[in-house]
């Protein structure tokens, strides 16, 4: 169905020609689903605007062919074009934030796709985007459907984006990290929605994702992408059970699990390779545990290596090296020695609630209120780590903003959150900006919190400036470099604006801008829902290192119950603004007492490990 043929895409930057995509081949059939995996940054969103000829202004194909049964994609008008976009393939994109229209309805935006792409008009649209939204989960649709977007959780957005793209029925489809904003039950309502889909139409489906669990319950076929290259190409079977290349090893060693608890993860040393630099030999050489002397000089090939390929110098002339042993050793930071919990909690949130006003008509009246927190409590020790967790508009994400203060403005808020014997909501002034130095937050969209006119090294050094007034510029400077090493991103980062990174490397520039003026508290929103799994280990280990160095303490928001085994302390699972159950890790997930939280850990997906073959 689908046929890319040695695609090379380059980027015109001021630090030279970016070659994003160099030499990218792959073929997927119709009704298979095809995963591409890697790090962030390695070039897998810009393969996917390649295939839509979405590339920005400073990009362009110099190289290479797209052809879908049969029809070169490069070759059509824009005119021809646009009626491919969402009728032929439908893509859904990595950020629901920056894809959906603000000014426009949800409902709005759906029915424009379905009446561009279908024969269906007014009603009979408006009746198939709420049906839509239904099978994608969004409750109550007929409301939601007439919301705008910033009236919607992460997760709620992502759904969105999905009916968006579902409703139009597309014979082929890019899901650019489509499950990323989710909790686990309405991603495996997702995932199930597309393999229903694949049936009844035959849809083929380009996977891009950094979930492994999610790759190893959807694909037949697994591409693994470094530096703009595909360094494995193998069935699923093959490549969970009997990987080749030596950075497809190291991603698996890379997953957090309740086995690695109180130790560090395997994470991969250094980052990805600047992409405008002329190579001379293998690509990934600087991070691999394996590398040889001739790989710094000789550039490596695709190699046959049974039912797989690989590129790697390993596999030349047929070659089969036997697989290391695991390193007992993780490739960064020592293991983090068990704090004991002191008596005195850090943060005491007591009945916490937070209710929304409703406003309606023309001159928008509160005609009511929405409550989306509906009393919670629960105490946090330094040092300590409590997981909150639950499905999406369960009232997480309020929670963590209610106690930094940022809702004062928009909602009723009610209870104590106590910091140290100190209630956070009856501050001002003075006094709660000497709050905020001690009590930080790393957003979930990583886009939409950061500044897009500001250069990385601003945005970072504007929160030194603001709330550590005693630093001077060389010592600011020196701070924010040891930031983004700490992150693992590379120094020249810090002179770039926001849009020129990935959504993974965003995410690491909002945690080093909460990192920087070293709060004792930090509420982490979903921090690695955006990052792969080699840079997610980097950062829990970061995080645990912190945690080991300076007894911060972490309300830990996520959907992600691997992360959770392997950092929290305690979980409290929320639903519909309460906490169903708390407890510690050990409890809450090896013995749980609640249908719903049983209902939540039946939904988690799990890394298969078939026979290959």
């Amino acid at each position: 169905m689908l046929t890319i043929d040695n695609l090379k895409v380059a980027l015109d930057a001021d630090a030279g020609l970016v070659r994003a995509i160099d030499g990218l081949s792959l073929a997927i059939r119709r009704g298979e689903t095809f995963a591409l995996v890697g790090e962030s940054g390695c070039g897998k969103s810009m393969t996917a605007l390649a295939l839509m000829r979405l590339l920005p202004e400073n990009g362009n194909v110099e190289e290479g062919r797209i052809e879908i049964e049969g029809h070169d994609v490069l070759a059509l008008p824009e005119s021809s074009m646009r009626a491919v976009r969402g009728g032929r393939i439908g893509m859904i994109f990595q950020e629901p934030a920056t894809s959906l229209n603000p000014v426009m309805r949800v409902g709005e935006q759906i029915v424009e796709a379905i009446e561009s792409h279908t024969d269906l008009r007014g009603e009979a649209a408006r009746a198939k985007a709420i049906e839509w939204l239904k099978r994608v989960g969004i409750p109550e649709p007929e409301r939601r459907i007439d919301e705008y977007p910033f009236r919607l959780s992460g997760g709620q957005k992502q759904r969105v984006m999905i009916a968006m793209t579902l409703a139009c029925e597309p014979d082929f489809l890019i899901a650019d990290e489509p499950t990323t904003a989710l909790d686990v039950t309405i991603q495996a309502q997702i995932l199930d929605l597309l393999k229903q889909l694949q049936r009844e139409q035959g849809m083929g489906l380009l996977l891009i994702t950094h979930d492994l669990a999610v790759v190893s319950g959807m694909a037949q076929q697994v591409a693994l992408m470094y530096a703009g290259q595909i360094v494995e190409v193998a069935s699923a079977a093959e490549f969970f059970a009997a990987p080749k290349h030596p950075y497809a090893r190291a991603l698996l060693r890379a997953l957090p699990d309740t086995a690695k608890r109180g130790g560090a993860l395997a994470a991969i040393g250094g980052t990805v390779p600047a992409l405008w630099q002329e190579f001379s030999g293998c690509r990934f050489a600087p991070r691999c545990e394996r590398v040889m002397d001739v790989c710094h000089r000789t550039l490596p090939e695709m190699e046959r290596c049974g039912a797989s390929s690989v590129r790697c110098l390993l596999y030349r002339d047929g070659a089969m090296p036997a697989a290391p042993a695991d390193s007992a050793e993780p490739l960064r930071y020592a293991a983090p020695p068990r704090v004991e919990a002191p008596a005195q909690a850090l943060l005491e949130v007591r009945d916490l609630s937070v209710r929304f006003p409703i406003r309606k008509g023309l001159l928008q009246r509160v005609s009511g209120a929405f409550t989306a927190v509906g009393g919670v409590s629960f105490d946090i020790p330094a040092g300590r780590t409590l997981a909150l967790v639950g499905e999406s508009g369960c009232g997480k994400t309020t929670t963590g903003k209610a106690i930094v203060q940022l809702l004062r403005q928009q909602a009723v808020i009610g209870g104590q959150a106590l910091f140290e014997g100190q209630d956070l909501f009856a501050l001002d002034g003075e006094a709660l900006r000497s709050a905020r130095r001690a009590v930080q937050i790393v957003f979930q969209d990583p886009f939409g919190s950061l500044d897009p006119r500001m250069r990385v090294f601003d945005i970072l050094e504007e929160g030194l400036i603001a709330l550590r007034p005693e630093m001077d510029a060389p010592a600011r400077r020196e701070r924010l470099h040891a930031l983004v090493d700490q992150v693992g991103l590379r120094r020249d980062a810090l002179d770039r604006y926001p849009h020129e990174f990935s959504g993974g490397q965003r995410q690491r520039i909002a945690i080093a801008r909460a990192l920087a003026v070293s709060p004792r508290l930090i509420v982490c929103d979903e921090p690695t829902s955006a990052l792969d799994v080699s840079v997610q280990a980097q950062i829990l280990n970061l995080l645990r290192e912190l945690q080991r160095d300076t007894g911060v303490s972490y309300l830990f928001i996520t959907h992600n119950i691997g992360v959770v085994e392997y950092i929290a302390d305690q979980v409290a699972v929320m639903q519909r603004g309460l906490i169903e159950e708390l407890g510690s890790v050990e409890s809450v997930l090896g013995e749980p007492q609640t249908d719903y939280t049983r209902t939540l850990l039946a939904a988690v997906p799990r890394i298969a490990m078939p026979a290959p073959g």
